[in-house]
């Protein structure tokens, strides 16, 4: 079931929003419903550059793995 927030925007962002929704032709709502899962999904996933860039760091890798096991093993100490 859908949600109903209240934001409060400068006039100028507030106005920006708004020629940009008229742009696509779409409800305000909806295209600041769309740029803030974009944003939070961009910032929850890697793409595919900084996952090569993990990839090729070997120590990076050690340590996560050591990590897991010690985490599977229940050693340590975890910060929740």
């Amino acid at each position: 079931m859908p949600k109903t927030i209240t934001l409060r925007l400068d006039d100028s962002v507030y106005e920006e929003f708004r020629k940009a929704a008229e742009a696509e032709r779409r409800p305000l709502s909806n295209l600041i419903e769309t740029a803030a899962l974009l944003k939070v999904r961009e910032q929850q996933f890697v793409d595919d550059t900084e996952m090569a860039e993990i990839h090729a760091n070997k120590r990076l890798i050690k340590s996560l793995r050591k990590g897991s096991g010690d985490a599977q093993k229940k050693r340590g100490s975890f910060v929740g």
